[in-house]
């Protein structure tokens, strides 16, 4: 159940202008296909119906029922359409309503800063590479839905073609068959050895988490939808999802710290070169 106030709920009906049982100008078919395709959520489902078959008591009972973070990225995606009929011409604003706009602007965000998993936005898509977008998207929506037991045989597919793609990057040999905690082995190994960590605690957490990822291959194997298994406990997938992403993150600034460094040193030699003798 979402978190909204009295006073949210009067600023969001106001906005959505949701009196006499509707949500701002969708027809029925329309409010379904845009939620659907904003959120992937059906508000065709039964459960949403319980109060009634308006829409707006349909998109009340999703408040009610739904995560602060759906909730909130769904209040972002009719803030976004509002403001797309605005500057089309479709709609008029004035400083009343503009005023309605940033007060639900603030509920949005507040709501979507509640998520189960901290730094899910690393889980993202790469330009390039069609499958591992789609694997990606697949993982949000699994996480944004509440349900990040069912992903996480994805996550684990995730995480072995992104390490594998830092192995190739740095030109680091891995097989084909190698198991995931042995390319990660052999990544922080590179990164260790190229002196990319600056403290020993660092360093430990990282080798350490080599052996986390290890057991993640039993979790993949055994407690996951990637076999006909019973499938792992929320609050642990919860748990495995957050370890797993925090490393990511931290990666990804080692990555970054490695790119600047090598453009600096690209540009560094284009200058010598450059010089007139």
């Amino acid at each position: 159940m979402a978190e909204l106030s009295f006073q949210d709920k009067r600023y969001l009906e106001r906005m959505f202008e949701m009196e006499g049982g509707y949500v701002l100008d969708f027809s029925n078919r329309t409010f379904h296909n845009f939620i659907y395709d904003s959120i992937k959520f059906n508000i065709e489902e039964e459960k949403y119906y319980a109060n009634g078959e308006s829409k707006a008591r349909r998109l009340r009972v999703f408040w009610d029922t739904e995560s602060n973070y759906n909730v909130g990225l769904l209040i972002e995606k009719l803030l976004e359409y509002w403001l797309i009929q605005v500057n089309m011409g479709e709609r008029k604003i004035d400083d009343h309503l503009e005023r309605f706009h940033k007060e639900c602007e603030k509920i949005s965000e507040r709501l979507k800063s509640d998520t189960i998993v901290s730094e899910i936005e690393v889980i993202k898509e790469v330009e390039d590479d069609r499958d591992f977008s789609l694997l990606a998207k697949s993982i949000r929506e699994s996480i944004n839905k509440n349900e990040p037991e069912v992903a996480l045989d994805r996550l684990h597919t995730y995480v072995m073609k992104f390490i594998r793609q830092l192995c190739e990057n740095h030109q680091i040999e891995v097989n084909k068959d190698e198991s995931l905690n042995s390319i990660f082995g052999k990544y922080v190994k590179f990164i260790v050895a190229n002196d990319k960590i600056e403290s020993v605690m660092t360093e430990r957490i990282l080798k350490y988490s080599i052996h986390v990822i290890e057991a993640f291959n039993d979790i993949r194997n055994n407690r996951s939808f990637a076999h006909d298994n019973a499938i792992l406990n929320y609050p642990e997938s919860v748990l495995i999802f957050n370890n797993v992403t925090n490393s990511i993150k931290f990666i990804e600034s080692i990555e970054k710290t490695i790119e600047i460094e090598n453009t600096k040193e690209e540009t560094e030699s284009a200058d010598w070169e450059d010089l007139p003798f």
